[in-house]
Protein backbone atom coordinates (compact mmCIF):
# COMPACT_ATOMS: atom_id res chain seq x y z
CA UNK A 1 0.00 0.00 0.00
CA UNK A 2 1.06 3.44 -0.43
CA UNK A 3 1.99 5.99 2.05
CA UNK A 4 0.43 8.77 2.41
CA UNK A 5 1.34 11.70 4.81
CA UNK A 6 -0.38 11.54 7.81
CA UNK A 7 -0.83 15.33 8.01
CA UNK A 8 -3.13 14.81 5.10
CA UNK A 9 -4.54 11.83 5.23
CA UNK A 10 -6.79 10.10 7.82
CA UNK A 11 -5.80 6.79 8.05
CA UNK A 12 -5.03 4.30 11.06
CA UNK A 13 -5.36 0.45 11.77
CA UNK A 14 -8.38 0.77 12.61
CA UNK A 15 -10.27 3.68 10.56
CA UNK A 16 -9.51 5.84 7.71
CA UNK A 17 -11.06 8.21 5.72
CA UNK A 18 -13.22 6.87 2.75
CA UNK A 19 -11.59 8.32 0.04
CA UNK A 20 -8.90 6.62 0.94
CA UNK A 21 -10.20 3.08 0.73
CA UNK A 22 -8.15 0.44 -1.48
CA UNK A 23 -5.11 2.59 -0.96
CA UNK A 24 -4.00 1.96 2.48
CA UNK A 25 -5.07 -0.95 5.20
CA UNK A 26 -7.49 0.11 7.92
CA UNK A 27 -10.95 -2.34 9.36
CA UNK A 28 -13.55 0.24 8.62
CA UNK A 29 -13.69 3.30 6.32
CA UNK A 30 -15.51 6.13 7.23
CA UNK A 31 -17.13 9.49 5.67
CA UNK A 32 -17.16 11.29 8.90
CA UNK A 33 -19.25 14.18 10.02
CA UNK A 34 -19.23 17.98 10.09
CA UNK A 35 -18.68 20.26 12.78
CA UNK A 36 -17.42 23.16 13.62
CA UNK A 37 -14.50 24.94 16.07
CA UNK A 38 -16.91 26.58 18.92
CA UNK A 39 -14.27 28.13 20.81
CA UNK A 40 -11.69 31.01 19.89
CA UNK A 41 -8.59 29.16 18.77
CA UNK A 42 -7.60 25.10 19.48
CA UNK A 43 -4.81 23.35 18.73
CA UNK A 44 -4.85 20.75 16.31
CA UNK A 45 -2.05 17.34 17.36
CA UNK A 46 -0.93 14.41 16.25
CA UNK A 47 -2.01 12.41 18.96
CA UNK A 48 -4.74 12.79 21.71
CA UNK A 49 -2.60 14.10 24.07
CA UNK A 50 -2.35 17.53 25.95
CA UNK A 51 1.56 16.82 26.51
CA UNK A 52 1.90 16.87 22.53
CA UNK A 53 2.98 19.78 20.78
CA UNK A 54 0.43 21.19 18.11
CA UNK A 55 0.99 20.88 14.37
CA UNK A 56 -1.48 23.98 13.52
CA UNK A 57 -4.71 25.90 14.77
CA UNK A 58 -8.07 26.13 13.86
CA UNK A 59 -10.39 29.08 14.34
CA UNK A 60 -14.11 30.03 16.20
CA UNK A 61 -16.04 29.06 12.81
CA UNK A 62 -13.82 27.37 10.71
CA UNK A 63 -15.80 23.82 9.65
CA UNK A 64 -14.20 20.01 10.02
CA UNK A 65 -15.20 16.51 9.14
CA UNK A 66 -14.78 14.33 12.33
CA UNK A 67 -14.05 10.67 12.05
CA UNK A 68 -14.24 9.36 15.42
CA UNK A 69 -14.76 10.37 19.05
CA UNK A 70 -13.33 8.69 21.90
CA UNK A 71 -11.67 9.51 25.59
CA UNK A 72 -13.00 13.40 24.88
CA UNK A 73 -11.15 13.49 21.58
CA UNK A 74 -12.12 13.94 18.31
CA UNK A 75 -10.00 13.23 15.17
CA UNK A 76 -10.54 15.50 12.12
CA UNK A 77 -10.02 16.40 9.30
CA UNK A 78 -10.22 20.42 8.42
CA UNK A 79 -12.05 22.10 5.69
CA UNK A 80 -10.10 24.78 4.81
CA UNK A 81 -6.46 23.09 4.45
CA UNK A 82 -6.88 19.09 4.87
CA UNK A 83 -5.12 19.04 8.10
CA UNK A 84 -5.56 16.11 10.21
CA UNK A 85 -5.35 15.60 13.25
CA UNK A 86 -7.04 15.46 17.11
CA UNK A 87 -8.78 18.33 19.18
CA UNK A 88 -10.86 17.95 22.31
CA UNK A 89 -14.58 17.45 21.44
CA UNK A 90 -15.83 19.91 23.34
CA UNK A 91 -13.95 22.65 20.93
CA UNK A 92 -16.58 21.85 18.42
CA UNK A 93 -20.53 22.63 17.64
CA UNK A 94 -23.14 21.38 15.38
CA UNK A 95 -22.62 22.79 12.04
CA UNK A 96 -25.35 25.44 12.07
CA UNK A 97 -25.31 28.28 12.18
CA UNK A 98 -22.91 29.02 9.25
CA UNK A 99 -21.12 31.95 9.56
CA UNK A 100 -21.63 35.23 7.74
CA UNK A 101 -18.64 37.60 8.89
CA UNK A 102 -14.87 36.72 9.19
CA UNK A 103 -12.63 38.79 11.85
CA UNK A 104 -10.74 41.11 9.75
CA UNK A 105 -8.64 42.90 12.39
CA UNK A 106 -5.45 40.89 14.52
CA UNK A 107 -7.27 40.54 17.19
CA UNK A 108 -10.83 41.93 18.73
CA UNK A 109 -13.18 41.26 21.93
CA UNK A 110 -16.43 39.75 22.18
CA UNK A 111 -18.41 41.29 24.86
CA UNK A 112 -21.51 40.02 26.28
CA UNK A 113 -23.81 42.69 24.95
CA UNK A 114 -23.35 45.84 22.72
CA UNK A 115 -21.56 47.98 25.33
CA UNK A 116 -17.56 48.26 25.19
CA UNK A 117 -17.70 49.39 29.11
CA UNK A 118 -18.48 45.45 29.88
CA UNK A 119 -16.18 43.09 30.62
CA UNK A 120 -15.03 41.57 27.16
CA UNK A 121 -15.80 37.61 27.60
CA UNK A 122 -12.39 36.43 24.91
CA UNK A 123 -10.16 37.38 22.56
CA UNK A 124 -11.02 36.50 18.81
CA UNK A 125 -8.50 36.53 15.98
CA UNK A 126 -8.13 37.62 12.70
CA UNK A 127 -9.73 34.99 10.51
CA UNK A 128 -12.28 33.54 13.42
CA UNK A 129 -16.00 33.14 11.53
CA UNK A 130 -19.33 34.30 13.32
CA UNK A 131 -22.75 34.32 12.51
CA UNK A 132 -24.45 37.76 13.16
CA UNK A 133 -28.08 37.56 13.86
CA UNK A 134 -28.34 41.60 14.00
CA UNK A 135 -26.85 45.07 14.42
CA UNK A 136 -26.80 47.96 17.38
CA UNK A 137 -25.33 51.04 17.83
CA UNK A 138 -24.52 52.27 21.65
CA UNK A 139 -23.56 55.49 22.24
CA UNK A 140 -22.50 55.77 18.87
CA UNK A 141 -20.50 52.93 18.62
CA UNK A 142 -21.64 50.17 15.99
CA UNK A 143 -21.91 46.34 16.95
CA UNK A 144 -22.69 42.94 15.24
CA UNK A 145 -24.62 41.41 17.01
CA UNK A 146 -24.40 37.38 17.71
CA UNK A 147 -27.26 34.77 18.02
CA UNK A 148 -26.82 34.69 21.62
CA UNK A 149 -26.57 38.46 22.52
CA UNK A 150 -22.61 38.72 22.79
CA UNK A 151 -21.14 41.79 20.15
CA UNK A 152 -18.40 42.82 18.10
CA UNK A 153 -17.64 45.80 17.13
CA UNK A 154 -18.53 46.08 13.63
CA UNK A 155 -15.57 47.49 11.95
CA UNK A 156 -13.58 44.77 13.34
CA UNK A 157 -15.76 41.95 11.03
CA UNK A 158 -16.23 42.44 7.51
CA UNK A 159 -19.01 39.70 5.56
CA UNK A 160 -17.00 36.81 4.44
CA UNK A 161 -15.34 37.18 0.72
CA UNK A 162 -15.41 40.67 1.40
CA UNK A 163 -11.56 40.62 0.98
CA UNK A 164 -11.51 38.29 -1.44
CA UNK A 165 -9.10 39.37 -4.46
CA UNK A 166 -7.19 42.00 -1.98
CA UNK A 167 -3.67 42.28 -1.40
CA UNK A 168 -2.54 39.16 0.96
CA UNK A 169 0.90 40.74 1.83
CA UNK A 170 -1.08 44.01 3.40
CA UNK A 171 -3.06 41.61 5.17
CA UNK A 172 -0.18 39.75 6.72
CA UNK A 173 1.55 43.40 7.26
CA UNK A 174 -1.41 43.76 10.01
CA UNK A 175 0.07 40.73 12.12
CA UNK A 176 3.28 42.73 12.33
CA UNK A 177 4.87 42.15 16.34
CA UNK A 178 2.04 39.33 16.82
CA UNK A 179 4.12 37.03 19.38
CA UNK A 180 5.58 34.43 16.92
CA UNK A 181 4.46 30.97 18.13
CA UNK A 182 5.37 27.16 16.75
CA UNK A 183 2.07 25.60 15.22
CA UNK A 184 0.43 28.98 15.51
CA UNK A 185 -2.18 30.34 12.93
CA UNK A 186 -3.73 33.35 14.70
CA UNK A 187 -3.57 36.83 15.54
CA UNK A 188 -2.61 35.31 19.22
CA UNK A 189 -0.14 33.75 18.08
CA UNK A 190 1.73 32.55 14.44
CA UNK A 191 4.35 30.93 12.74
CA UNK A 192 6.02 31.46 9.29
CA UNK A 193 4.05 29.26 7.38
CA UNK A 194 0.60 30.28 9.38
CA UNK A 195 1.48 33.85 8.39
CA UNK A 196 1.32 33.14 4.62
CA UNK A 197 -1.40 30.92 4.94
CA UNK A 198 -3.34 32.63 7.10
CA UNK A 199 -2.85 35.91 5.26
CA UNK A 200 -3.64 34.85 1.50
CA UNK A 201 -7.26 32.39 3.10
CA UNK A 202 -8.38 36.17 4.32
CA UNK A 203 -8.15 37.20 0.41
CA UNK A 204 -9.61 34.12 -0.84
CA UNK A 205 -6.82 32.16 -1.85
CA UNK A 206 -5.93 28.41 -0.61
CA UNK A 207 -2.72 27.33 0.87
CA UNK A 208 -0.73 24.60 2.37
CA UNK A 209 -0.38 24.30 5.53
CA UNK A 210 3.78 23.59 6.47
CA UNK A 211 6.16 25.41 4.76
CA UNK A 212 7.67 22.14 3.03
CA UNK A 213 4.27 21.83 1.41
CA UNK A 214 4.11 25.11 0.13
CA UNK A 215 8.00 25.20 -0.90
CA UNK A 216 6.60 22.31 -3.00
CA UNK A 217 3.44 23.24 -4.62
CA UNK A 218 2.41 27.02 -3.80
CA UNK A 219 2.32 28.75 -7.02
CA UNK A 220 5.16 28.44 -9.57
CA UNK A 221 9.25 28.27 -8.94
CA UNK A 222 10.97 31.78 -9.74
CA UNK A 223 14.75 32.87 -10.58
CA UNK A 224 15.77 34.97 -7.51
CA UNK A 225 16.00 37.74 -9.86
CA UNK A 226 11.78 38.36 -10.70
CA UNK A 227 11.34 38.91 -7.37
CA UNK A 228 8.33 41.11 -7.07
CA UNK A 229 5.78 41.74 -3.63
CA UNK A 230 4.13 38.91 -2.67
CA UNK A 231 6.21 36.44 -3.63
CA UNK A 232 7.97 34.09 -0.96
CA UNK A 233 11.40 33.17 -0.13
CA UNK A 234 11.94 29.43 1.59
CA UNK A 235 14.52 28.13 3.66
CA UNK A 236 15.06 24.59 5.20
CA UNK A 237 11.51 24.68 7.81
CA UNK A 238 11.38 28.75 7.21
CA UNK A 239 9.57 30.38 4.78
CA UNK A 240 9.24 34.72 3.94
CA UNK A 241 6.48 36.82 2.27
CA UNK A 242 8.79 39.65 -0.23
CA UNK A 243 7.15 43.49 0.81
CA UNK A 244 9.34 44.57 -1.16
CA UNK A 245 12.03 42.79 -3.50
CA UNK A 246 14.46 43.91 -0.62
CA UNK A 247 12.28 43.66 2.17
CA UNK A 248 10.52 40.28 3.70
CA UNK A 249 7.31 39.98 6.46
CA UNK A 250 7.92 36.84 7.87
CA UNK A 251 7.13 34.91 11.67
CA UNK A 252 10.24 33.73 12.96
CA UNK A 253 12.49 32.56 16.16
CA UNK A 254 14.92 35.27 16.29
CA UNK A 255 12.63 38.28 17.20
CA UNK A 256 10.10 35.89 18.27
CA UNK A 257 7.26 38.06 16.71
CA UNK A 258 6.15 38.91 13.03
CA UNK A 259 8.36 41.22 11.61
CA UNK A 260 10.22 43.53 8.82
CA UNK A 261 13.60 42.34 7.67
CA UNK A 262 15.73 43.28 5.03
CA UNK A 263 16.42 40.78 2.77
CA UNK A 264 20.23 40.35 2.58
CA UNK A 265 20.76 40.98 6.02
CA UNK A 266 18.25 37.96 6.45
CA UNK A 267 20.30 36.14 4.36
CA UNK A 268 23.13 36.70 6.31
CA UNK A 269 21.73 35.83 9.67
CA UNK A 270 19.99 32.95 8.74
CA UNK A 271 22.46 31.52 6.45
CA UNK A 272 25.15 31.30 9.71
CA UNK A 273 22.34 28.41 11.12
CA UNK A 274 20.47 26.65 8.17
CA UNK A 275 22.35 27.47 5.29
CA UNK A 276 21.08 29.68 2.26
CA UNK A 277 17.60 30.15 0.70
CA UNK A 278 16.47 26.70 -1.18
CA UNK A 279 13.84 28.39 -3.22
CA UNK A 280 11.59 31.07 -4.28
CA UNK A 281 7.84 31.03 -5.13
CA UNK A 282 4.95 33.24 -6.71
CA UNK A 283 1.80 31.86 -5.55
CA UNK A 284 -0.98 31.79 -8.13
CA UNK A 285 -3.36 34.46 -8.12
Amino acid sequence: MTMFDRRLHAYRPDLAEADLEGKVEASRFVQGTPARVAVPVIGLRPQPELARGIDTELLLGEQVTVFDRADGWCWVKAASDGYVGYLPADALSQIDPVPTHVVTVPRTFLYPEPELRKPHLTTLSMGSRVHVASEAEVRGNHYVVLADGTAIFARHVRPIGALDGADYVEIAGRLLETPYLWGGRSGLGIDCSGLVQLAMLMTGRQAPRDADMQAAGLGEAIDRSEIRRGDLVFWKGHVAIFEDPQTILHANGHSMTVARENFEAAVARIGSLYQQPTGYRRPFK
